[in-house]
């Protein structure tokens, strides 16, 4: 008896406990900022084979891109706020407004905006005709 009684309560507390991980997960997942991309212009490149495309990308206060690869060249404009960029290989950096940078095709990395303030900048891509501009990465 004393040990079925102490087989409930475990599993009660065990239920307890995996719910209330689980309600914090899925409102975790529901509150996480929204990044915004917008494609201002996508048009055929001169180089044969090849798309060009100017994004302009928005990332809230907290907010992060996930990781991520392009099987293109990329190459970004910070326009507003800040955007700390971790780069496969590379030591993580803080761009400000006005600074560039660029990402090699194939290469792992994720935006984060870390700031206190929205994060903007323009992102220009050039890709072989018929790929994505983003692949997300696990």
């Amino acid at each position: 008896m004393l040990k079925s009684s102490i087989t409930r309560v475990a599993v009660v507390l065990t239920v307890a406990v995996c719910s209330l991980v689980w309600s914090r997960a899925l409102a975790d997942a529901q509150q996480a900022p929204t990044v915004e991309r917008k494609v201002l212009l996508q048009q055929e490149s001169p180089a044969s084979g090849y798309d060009m495309a100017l994004v302009e990308v928005k990332i809230p206060v907290g907010g992060r891109e996930g990781r991520h690869m392009h099987p293109g060249k990329l190459m970004v404009h910070v326009v507003e706020g800040a955007l700390t960029l971790d780069y496969e290989g590379k030591p993580t950096v803080t761009y400000k407004p006005g600074e560039t940078f660029a990402v090699e095709p194939g290469k792992v990395h994720e935006g984060m905006n870390k700031g206190n303030v929205p994060m903007r900048a323009i992102a220009s891509f050039v890709t072989e005709k018929g790929k994505p501009l983003t692949i997300q990465v696990k």
